[in-house]
């Protein structure tokens, strides 16, 4: 794949900081090609399949042509539905944090249309909306069109599809003669190709031609994961499938620090690779995942290439991908040499149209799996114990551990069966647990709200932790939910934190084999010295 980085499509400084900061490298084959046509003026066509990075495709240039001095309407983009419409919105309005004075509206229908009025009247230079609803307020002259320079079509063919091409030439027949048109469509059947001729002048055609891309014989699998829940999520499945090696995709880099983070917080041995690294950065953290000192590397597609490592067991696509073509990219990290691979996607909501798309693309399929339980991890970790056991049992000379086991069977009330679950509970790590559990801690006043205690870890700012470092070791180790921990107070050397007085002795018993950022923890109530 060609790849152009942002800093090269000579973008506003404002627009660049945007883009930046949300975590984008490089430009997806789509925008490349589409942003300098639509900043040249021209009448564009684009071809290009849902999730491909569209938006910014017309977004960027939108932002560039807009005066933000003027109040006026100044480009108007037309999309199928409202959720599209609310998506497409907020995008361009993140592309725009840094320019001052522009408004960018969704209009669609729906929502009460006085509500509508009464925002259009401040002024908005870019609204975004259904077909039927901008119709409607062109009808009621809320919207004009005498500063519009720019329409655009998204996704076009889906607009046909509902029956809104009449709504769509009324919309057009009310913009200036001189205007630039830009549309975008999946494919491109006969009813587009009437409009492009109708109401486009000499229009530039982009087609990103995708490569036949055939995905290996991987297990492929994907959850449907809210945001709030993707680490947790994660974090069961690496404990239950158990993976020598690991490659988890996000798409941008602020999201490879914070799941890095989170993931060293809660004791994995995790690293991240992204483009703002130096190459030293870079070196050592790929000969760590190399040598099996890091068994997580967390990427972005770019930081990705060039990775080499034939060992990959699970591949985990932490956010869905821009582009199909990185999909087919990402999994094909693993299984490679002969031996078998999985690969797993987290989506939320609607994402699962977009995983239909690369399931065409790829002409391959996903199935949808539930989420493994907490007592499906911990059977399975039994089930590893106890092939293990038996490797022992088949290659071992066991007489010295018998003999011990019998002397202590002949001198106590234990049965040597006693004494083997007692093992398989430690091996399990259940025995903290179940501690925990058992509500015998007494607290004194720690100085916490009602219901609640405050305990002392002798971690804090200087050691580079963060907030969300403590709250995942402590929800990570003792199994609590972690919306339920409270306060959390950092100082240099140590920090508070408060928890519901029921689970306090859990997490004092699970906290002291735990690590934070690679060092260990000492936790106790607070003030009960």
């Amino acid at each position: 794949m060609e790849t152009v980085r942002f800093e090269e499509l000579e973008l506003y400084p404002q627009v660049l900081r945007a883009v930046t900061e949300m975590g984008f490298e490089e430009a997806t084959p789509i925008q490349a090609k589409s942003i300098p046509a639509v900043m040249s003026g021209q009448d564009v066509i684009g071809q290009a399949q849902t999730g491909t990075g569209k938006t910014a495709s017309f977004g960027i240039p939108l932002l560039h042509k807009v005066e933000p001095h003027s109040k006026k309407t100044q480009a108007i983009v037309l999309c199928p539905t409202r959720e599209l419409a609310i998506q497409v919105s907020n995008e361009i309005r993140n592309l725009a944090k840094y320019m001052h004075g522009i408004k960018i509206l969704p209009v669609y229908g729906g929502q009460e249309i006085s509500k509508q009025i009464r925002s259009l009247k401040g002024g908005a230079q870019i609204i975004i909306g259904t077909p039927g609803r901008v119709m409607d307020h062109l009808r009621r002259k809320t919207i004009r069109c005498d500063h519009v320079n720019t329409i655009v079509l998204d996704e076009a063919d889906e607009m046909l599809n509902m029956g809104f091409r009449e709504d769509i030439e009324t919309v057009l027949e009310y913009l200036p003669e001189e205007r630039q048109v830009v549309l975008f469509s999946a494919t491109m059947p006969k009813a587009i190709l009437d409009i492009t001729k109708k109401y486009q002048k000499d229009a530039i055609t982009i087609k990103v031609v995708k490569k036949e891309l055939t995905v290996p014989s991987i297990e492929q699998y994907y959850y449907d994961v809210k945001r709030k829940d993707k680490v947790d999520i994660l974090t069961r499945l690496l404990d239950y499938y158990d993976p020598k090696l690991s490659l988890v995709f996000c798409n941008t880099k602020r999201m490879v620090d914070e799941l890095t983070s989170e993931l060293q917080g809660r004791g994995y041995f995790a690293e991240g690779l992204h483009g703002d690294m130096k190459q030293t950065q870079r070196d050592r953290v790929m000969k760590s995942f190399r040598n099996g000192k890091a068994e997580i590397l967390i990427a972005t597609d770019v930081a990705a290439r060039g990775i080499d490592v034939d060992d990959v067991e699970a591949v985990f696509n932490y956010d869905l991908p821009q582009d199909d073509e990185y999909y087919v990219h990402r999994i094909g990290r693993t299984g490679r040499a002969g031996r078998t691979g999985r690969a797993f996607s987290f989506v939320k909501g609607k994402e699962v149209y977009k995983l239909k798309e690369i399931q065409r693309y790829c002409k391959t399929k996903i199935l949808a799996q539930p989420i493994p339980s907490a007592k499906d991890v911990t059977n399975v970790k039994a089930e590893k114990i106890m092939d293990h056991i038996g490797q022992i049992i088949e290659e071992e000379d066991l007489s010295k551990a018998i003999n011990m086991i019998e002397d202590q069977v002949n001198h106590s009330d234990y049965t040597a069966m006693d004494i083997a679950a007692a093992f398989l509970v430690e091996a399990l790590g259940m025995l903290e647990k179940e501690a925990g559990k058992q509500d015998n801690f007494e607290f004194e006043d720690t100085g916490a709200e009602e219901g609640m205690v405050r305990l002392f870890i002798n971690i804090g700012k200087k050691d580079h932790v963060k907030p969300g470092n403590i709250l995942g070791a402590v929800a990570g180790e003792s199994g609590m939910p972690g919306e339920l921990v409270g306060t959390i107070d950092m100082f240099d050397k140590y920090t508070f934190v408060e928890v519901p007085k029921e689970y306090g002795a859990a997490v004092m018993t699970a906290m002291k084999k735990a690590k934070i950022k690679g060092k260990s923890v000492n936790i106790e109530p607070a003030n009960s010295r």
